[in-house]
């Protein structure tokens, strides 16, 4: 009989484990989709003390701490948050080592964390960056943003100037085949598989505009400013991409 209890206990405290973790999750998705990353985080923290080992919640974390970022005012505070994400994002490829989703978040988070890193260190990361994305277009060749991040790699790749040329040479052995022609195709493949993220288009733009195909540059650029906000860092993107547009002429 005691034992039949006992095991009523722990199969109780499973269920009611399990119904918290669930509710944590789904309210945590609720201000994540609001982008509201300090409100999502304090439900999935507590829902990661629940199921440590859930990748997929790992991801989730990992994005609020990206989304923190921008709005950090000192460097230091936007390092700590991107690698607090870098960290779950790690722990998520440990975990699901063939699940796409876990290798894009290491590739975004290196990818927002390249502009505060040193010459050296940002070409270090494009080599983990180009690894991930590769890696999760392997596994999901659906995934439009897989694509866009291999886009990115190239787009970064063919643009570099001579110092940081000259560091990649050395992180690298030797510069691994990149090209803006590579990156249009990527982002054409994007494009393809969601033509309703305007950041596909933007940045489509903005490698015409490096090749110096003005026209396509604009037609695209355009359209993709002409797109409404959908995600996080669409207002940042088109910032980006009014830039590019203005230095057309």
């Amino acid at each position: 009989m005691r034992i039949q209890v006992a095991i009523a206990v722990i199969v109780l405290g499973a269920r009611c484990a399990f119904g918290n973790f669930a509710e944590l999750v789904k309210q945590g998705d609720v201000y994540d989709a609001q982008f509201k990353p300090e409100a999502a985080l304090q439900y999935y923290l507590p829902a990661e003390k629940l199921e440590p080992n859930n990748a997929t919640l790992l991801v989730k974390i990992a994005r609020q701490y990206v989304y923190r970022m921008p709005d950090l005012s000192a460097k230091a505070d936007q390092l700590l948050s991107g690698r607090t994400a870098l960290a779950y994002a790690e722990r998520a490829v440990k975990l699901a080592p063939n699940d796409c989703d876990s290798h894009l978040a290491v590739a975004i988070c290196l990818g927002k964390l390249t502009p505060l890193f040193s010459n050296k260190e940002s070409v270090e990361a494009s080599r983990r960056i180009k690894t991930a994305a590769e890696t999760a277009v392997k596994i999901n060749p659906r995934n439009d943003y897989a694509w866009h991040l291999l886009g990115r790699w190239h787009q970064a790749m063919a643009e570099l100037g001579g110092l940081t040329r000259t560091i990649a040479k050395l992180v690298y052995g030797e510069l691994p085949a990149a090209s803006n022609e590579e990156a249009v195709q990527c982002f054409e493949k994007a494009i393809a598989l969601n033509p309703d993220r305007l950041i596909h288009h933007v940045e489509l733009g903005r490698t015409y505009a490096q090749m110096g195909r003005k026209a396509e540059a604009k037609q695209s650029l355009e359209k993709g400013l002409a797109m409404p906000d959908r995600e996080k860092d669409d207002p940042e993107t088109k910032e980006r991409g009014r830039k590019t547009l203005r230095s057309l002429g």
